[in-house]
């Protein structure tokens, strides 16, 4: 494997996270990012073609002579990336269109949660034949949460106690998708579980737990996540097993059984109730964003052979260590955001070698960021950067990240305060 070339599909800071620890890969020669970012500039190769473009992602990994090509976002495994690669022979960490539809249709992912036996919300499908009013009474008492059964971009859910806002919801996303789901509330408190996966076994990465309001103390709009810690206390040794007996195994036997089985990272989204029971909230067949930026850094053994051995099904022949070390990140977003983000504006205080070295305990991870004409960094979207550190407690690491984020200018901007405030 030493030598070994790896196309990294997408251009968040997930995929600007996973290039940077492949960097530090003595199996990698060359890394590929398409269509990347002004981030992953310098430590790979970034290609123009769009993340969306199957046909063009194949051929370009052609060309390459890829070893793996990793699949970042969701949009290209939904829409066959995975398939078209196998035809071609070359290793796609990231599932089949079959089993990428886990988190193509909510609706789905509940079917078959509920033919394996995982426990998840009640819920209800609603389209335009449906009394909404009966559905909303059926799990009144709690805030109502509705979901589109929609590729949207992790910003496709609603929970809300305004009754007017959830029919509101609900109406809008029957009209344009044509049917929605109205989910059972269900109280506690939310985790993440990255899960690597193959035909032949599973590696379970360290807990996270993501911040998704916009701002202090969890008010505001959901977002596509403005922070996140890791390892989550949340998840006590109790829980873990619970999640792995009750939703990790159950899962993985019945993907694993398919004609062809699961091959990427499992994304299973976590309420742990006050007695510690695990329910599934939702799964994703990527890697998180901002989980990825966190969760990534304290593996210990190599990246590359995680990766490839899941693409490969060699899974189960692979010992997987991690670091004893707590690391959190903190989202710099764009005014506007989570609504409608202003781009085009001047980052200020950026440092090349902050962002490009890899070793650092302290780094950033571009997302929406580009380059001007004058090569200057400016912002292309709403989540504009991740500031994140690694340290040997989570206080340490969140005063690191802070620190950093506060050099960081850009007019209009905002992040939040009080990242990991449920484990301090």
């Amino acid at each position: 494997m030493a030598g070994s070339v790896v196309l990294v599909v997408g251009s968040g800071g997930r995929e600007h996270s996973i290039c940077k620890q492949l960097s530090v890969s003595q199996l990698v020669s060359e890394i590929h990012c398409s269509p990347g970012n002004a981030g992953t500039i310098g430590i790979a190769t970034n290609h123009s073609i769009s993340a969306d473009d199957v046909t063009g992602l194949v051929e370009l990994a052609k060309g390459l002579r890829a070893d793996l090509v990793v699949a970042g976002p969701e949009a290209p495994l939904c829409s066959g990336l995975a398939d078209a690669l196998s035809v071609a022979n070359i290793p796609c960490f990231g599932p089949v269109a079959k089993l990428a539809n886990l988190e193509g249709s909510k609706l789905h992912a509940k079917q078959v949660m509920d033919s394996v036996g995982v426990p998840t919300a009640a819920f209800h499908v609603l389209d335009s034949n449906s009394d909404i009013d009966a559905a909303l009474n059926d799990f009144s008492g709690n805030p109502w949460v509705v979901k589109r059964d929609v590729l949207a971009g992790g910003k496709g859910v609603v929970v809300t106690s305004d009754r007017l806002e959830a029919k509101k919801f609900i109406s809008t996303s029957i009209a344009s998708d044509g049917k929605v789901l109205l989910e059972d509330f269900l109280p506690g408190e939310e985790a993440s579980m990255l899960v690597v996966m193959d035909g032949t076994g599973f590696v379970t990465l360290p807990c996270s737990q993501d911040h998704k309001r916009a701002y202090d103390g969890d008010l505001g709009p959901n977002t596509g996540g403005m922070g996140a810690y890791c390892p989550a206390p949340v998840v006590t040794e109790s829980v873990y097993q619970r999640v792995i007996e009750r939703i990790i195994e159950p899962m993985h036997t019945y993907l694993s059984s398919q004609e062809i089985p699961y091959r990427g990272v499992l994304f299973v989204g976590l309420m742990i109730t006050q007695s510690g029971d695990p329910y599934v909230v939702e799964f994703n067949v990527r890697f998180g964003d901002p989980e990825c930026q966190i969760t990534l850094p304290l593996i210990s053994s190599d990246l590359y052979t995680l990766l490839y051995s899941a693409a490969t099904d060699g899974l189960s022949k692979q010992e997987v260590t991690f670091f004893d070390k707590q690391a959190l990140t903190v989202v710099l977003a764009a005014e506007g955001y989570p609504a409608s983000a202003v781009k085009g504006r001047l980052i200020n205080g950026l440092s090349n070698e902050i962002i490009h070295t890899p070793g650092n305990d302290v780094w950033i991870n571009f997302a929406g960021v580009g380059l001007d004409d004058n090569g200057d960094y400016i912002s292309t979207g709403g989540r504009v950067l991740s500031c994140t550190a690694l340290a040997d407690t989570l206080e340490d690491s969140k005063n690191l990240a802070y620190q950093l984020i506060s050099k960081i200018e850009l007019e209009g901007s905002h992040y939040r305060t009080d990242i990991g405030h449920r484990a301090l």
